[in-house]
């Protein structure tokens, strides 16, 4: 995930189960029943990198177990496997402009250290960052530059706080520095012609700054001061190195495309829309830029013609969101991932010339019918003070009146995530097993304008958890819905607001489950990764300081008010977590088990800050479900 704004690198803090579904509500029908080994049939799949004869994508995939890179003819046809990593998570990056060596990254059990790799001609396999003894180094592809005879990359290897840029040469992995990073800038963005690099500069949770390195003259230059509250990010160079694309809330509750002419300095508005744009970007040559925009929690693509800004006819796909548009470099062919409700996310490819569209994935399980699961929708309430807020619902088929079913609000990660629309594995077992779901955007969640975005700073533990008591009641207020059967679940800081929930409102939810959530503020700030240094001071503003505002943090921290935690709790952790640390769970499991109620733990020794392996994401959402049937089903009308 690219951090393109200070909320968002906050929302990188602990951004996890930010997903989930759309549509609307179906008829009733009585559907089948599947198992989670069923459900992990089903292929996760990301990224796309055109070959360069473009016959090929580069792409990764979990269909082994693990992710590793595969690669997909452009007509159709099976994958075939070029990394076997049997242990530690593979990500596909790119192809190299002229031959077909790839670039891939990959870490080390979790702990999100990621090394940058190539394999070559010879299909060895090199690390292409440097050993230093003693460090753990991370690094980052940038982009290829724009003659193709190098590559640019962020390694942290001289400060482990920041991120230093340099050029790698295509042939012989030589490389040298473009820009060392002194005053702990978010690296965003190099020009392909390597004379400019773009410095993004969180400063609180709502105002960012964007800097201009000249790398030829050695200067730096601050490209936004501003007065008040302003969030300005990096988007992208255009292709002829002319100008800087950047997104900013200036003016306005959603953020927008602008642009910065470098030869004369020149501000420019170049696309607005009714709610935030979250990137735009160009083809190769320019010839086309793509905008995503955000729209009620589905991803919206507009592609235009770059020179006269006309859109380009996209064509009739099925219902659900078209993201990660990826374009070859004669600008022929597009590829990109659509995924739906009940679909997951499937790559294809349009060829700009005929309209033609491929899909080269097949990733739903053969064994699943899509016709038993479900669509959701999107409702809204009122909460406690009047702020309406946003949700995502899933209504189980077999749920009505008649037949109440246990429910569960469902909190996501962040703090500054979003529910939104699309496939969720975890959200279609559980609901496919009875649960309806309330995937809540409680304030504070991004999305809906900077006013909603900030309403949660300083407010974690109250506010917040308020609009998640006030989603319970909303759940309890539909017809289907059991209102003495209700539960709460959430990933990162939604496992933070699972654990607030059961300590600070202690009588609203029948069960919890946490999934690597923070129990202490003051040790999970004071525990960022290093390489977080850029927006550290951001987080204290979202948040507290763990020295300044210590007694606020151990009042909003649930490891400090476990005592009040009386409802059956489940914590799932990986063991090499960098984000939320395992003490974290640690503690918290060891005090509530003091209370005398029923609590599981399991940890994940192979696991980081989310699951990335199928046998681990089998063993760890069926224990979630059981755990919910034991508390929510067996259980009816617990107090």
């Amino acid at each position: 995930m690219r951090i393109t704004t200070v909320r968002l690198a906050t929302a990188g803090l602990l951004l996890l189960f930010a997903s989930a579904a759309s549509a609307a509500p179906q008829a009733r029908r009585a559907p089948r029943q599947y198992t989670i080994d069923q459900f992990m049939a089903v292929v996760r799949v990301a990224g796309a990198s055109f070959s360069p004869d473009e016959k090929r994508i580069l792409f990764s995939s979990n269909q082994s177990g693990i992710f590793n890179a595969y690669s997909v003819p452009v007509a159709g046809g099976s994958a075939t496997q070029l990394t076997r990593s049997t242990t530690d998570t593979t990500y596909a990056v790119s192809y190299f402009p002229a031959d077909e060596r790839i670039l891939y990254t990959r870490d080390s059990g979790g702990d999100e250290n990621n090394h940058l790799y190539v394999r070559g001609k010879d299909d060895k396999e090199q690390d292409l960052t440097p050993a230093a003894e003693g460090k753990k180094l991370k690094a980052g592809f940038v982009r290829w530059s724009g003659d193709d005879r190098a590559f640019f990359v962020m390694i942290n290897e001289r400060d482990p706080r920041f991120f230093d840029l340099y050029r790698y040469d295509a042939a012989t992995y030589a490389r040298s520095v473009v820009y060392q990073n002194e005053k702990g800038f978010a690296i965003a963005d190099v020009s392909r012609d390597g004379r400019w690099v773009a410095l993004d500069k969180p400063n609180t949770s709502l105002d960012s700054d964007i800097y201009l390195y000249s790398v030829s003259g050695k200067e730096l230059k601050h490209l936004t001061p501003h007065q008040g509250q302003v969030a300005f990010s990096t988007a992208a160079f255009d292709p002829a190195a002319s100008a800087l694309y950047f997104l900013s809330d200036e003016g306005g509750e959603f953020k927008s495309v602008r642009r910065y002419l470098l030869s004369s300095g020149k501000f420019e508005e170049v696309e607005k829309a009714a709610w935030d744009v979250l990137y735009t970007g160009f083809s190769w040559n320019g010839k086309y830029r793509y905008t995503a925009i955000n729209e009620d929690a589905r991803t919206v693509i507009k592609v235009v013609d770059a020179k006269t800004g006309a859109p380009v006819r996209l064509p009739r796909l099925p219902e659900g969101d078209l993201t990660s548009v990826a374009f070859s470099r004669s600008e022929n062919l597009m590829a990109f991932y659509l995924t739906g409700d009940r679909a997951p996310a499937n790559l294809h490819v349009l060829d700009l010339r005929s309209g033609k569209v491929t899909r080269l994935t097949d990733t739903l399980s053969k064994d699943i019918d899509p016709q038993d699961l479900v669509d959701a929708q999107v409702v809204r309430f009122k909460s406690f003070d009047a702020i309406e807020i946003p949700n995502v619902l899933l209504k189980p088929h077999q749920a009505e009146p008649g037949a109440k079913a246990p429910a569960l609000v469902w909190v996501h990660g962040g703090p500054g995530g979003q529910t939104r629309k699309g496939y969720s594995a975890l959200m279609q077992y559980l609901a496919n097993h009875g649960y309806v779901i309330l995937g809540i955007n409680n304030r504070g969640s991004s999305g809906y304008g900077k006013t909603f975005f900030a309403a949660d700073d300083r407010k974690h533990g109250r506010e917040p958890l308020w609009d998640c008591v006030e989603g319970k009641k909303y759940l309890a207020s539909l017809p289907y819905v059991d209102p003495a059967r209700i539960g709460i679940i959430g990933g990162s800081y939604g496992g933070y607001m699972v654990l607030a929930a059961l300590a600070f409102q202690p009588q609203e939810f029948q069960a919890g489950v946490d999934i690597f959530g923070v129990a202490n503020w003051v040790r999970t700030l004071e525990s960022i990764p290093p390489y977080w240094e850029s927006f550290r001071q951001a987080l204290y503003q979202e948040i507290g300081d763990p020295k300044k505002d210590l007694e606020q943090l151990k009042a909003i921290s649930p490891l400090f008010h476990a005592d009040k935690i009386r409802k059956p709790l489940l914590v799932l952790q990986g063991a090499n977590d960098p984000r939320v640390i395992k003490p974290e769970s640690d503690d918290i499991v060891a005090e509530v088990r003091k209370n005398g109620v029923p609590v599981e733990y399991v940890v994940f020794p192979d696991e980081g800050h989310g699951f990335t392996k199928k046998a681990n994401e089998t063993r760890a959402w069926s224990t979630v479900l059981r755990f919910l049937d034991e508390h929510l089903k067996k259980e009816k009308g617990v107090n």
